[in-house]
């Protein structure tokens, strides 16, 4: 009986002492409503560093990423209610909504610019829904949320490289809609890119469903939206297939991304697979001063980029647990 109470006493002990997180440090981030009203008259093709792969990429991500916005979404949503802490429920909320705004303007973008301009947007896009429709969202939800958390990594990664490279990567040429797309874009990346490693860590915790899902990111972002990539200059202009000026631009464009130095996967190889640490998480790289620069850049009520575009922002409310 003595050793009974013991064991509940020193059980007890253990539970209370077990705390959950506390995310009252977090520092809370809008959901942004804009409207770019693209028109594709200015848009130049070759807009990231000047390679025409290399942009075939971005323009690549920005086709298939609206699929993985709404698989984040949804899966977003059916982790929420099993988060209690009304912190970082409210964090879900408002990554919801960005992810949410994010998807409807670059499908507007791929509309009104990319179609316009000879990208296979229809094709991609059937590619896509079967891929998700009979293959990620088909997966069990700790799985999905696994995932989540590393498609958002990824974007976190790209966007402090974007951050960091501000001044290198855009073309001269580069219209100010096209640009305030990315800028925008990465920036409510980088703000809301702890939530779902939060929520997973919280709800899960466990680390080889962590990698299995850091897997199959890898093998969604730079396999197959690196395979689209391929296909778009080909699909627009068949005759790239025997231009000397295109391969020579394969090989820039190689460069351009996997250069050790500045290039996006070729610099950030280390960033990206710290994420395998057991202890990892995405605040261990600090993007603050990153994130204040590009606020200034765009949300400086006279000298934004973002500010003809945008129209309102919204702060979700935190609710009682």
């Amino acid at each position: 009986m003595l050793v009974r109470k013991i064991k509940q006493s020193v059980g007890q002990f253990m539970a209370n002492a077990i705390e959950s997180p506390s995310f009252t440090h977090k520092i809370p981030f809008p959901i942004r409503h804009v409207d770019f009203k693209f028109d594709g008259e200015s848009f130049y093709d070759n807009f990231y560093r000047n390679a025409e792969l290399a942009s075939a990429y971005v323009t690549a991500m920005s086709i298939f990423l609206t699929y993985g916005e709404e698989l984040v979404i949804e899966t977003a949503r059916y982790h929420r209610d099993l988060v209690t802490d009304p912190i970082l429920k409210q964090r879900v909320t408002a990554l919801i909504g960005q992810e949410a705004i994010h998807s409807k303007v670059h499908n507007a973008f791929n509309d009104q610019t990319l179609i316009n301009h000879q990208y296979p947007v229809r094709f991609y896009r059937f590619l896509a829904e079967n891929v998700f429709n009979y293959g990620f969202h088909r997966f069990p939800q700790p799985l999905k949320l696994s995932l989540m958390a590393g498609i958002e990594h990824f974007t976190a990664v790209f966007a402090e490289f974007a951050m960091k490279h501000d001044t290198e990567i855009w073309a001269e040429q580069i219209d100010d809609k096209t640009k305030g797309l990315w800028m925008w874009h990465f920036m409510e990346e980088s703000e809301h890119k702890d939530v779902a490693y939060d929520v997973f860590q919280l709800i899960s915790g466990n680390y080889s469903l962590r990698i299995a899902g850091f897997l199959l990111a890898s093998f969604t972002i730079m396999g197959l939206v690196f395979a689209g990539a391929v296909g778009i200059p080909i699909l627009r202009r068949p005759l790239n297939i025997i231009s000397p000026r295109y391969w020579k631009d394969v090989t820039y464009s190689l460069k351009v991304l996997w250069n050790p130095r500045n290039g996006v996967f070729g610099s950030t190889v280390g960033h990206i697979m710290e994420y395998l640490r057991p202890d990892f998480h995405p605040n261990d790289h600090d993007t603050t001063v990153y994130l204040e620069d590009y606020k200034e850049k765009l949300l400086n009520p006279e000298t934004g980029l973002l500010i003809p575009y945008f129209t309102k922002e919204f702060m979700p409310k935190v609710q009682a647990a």
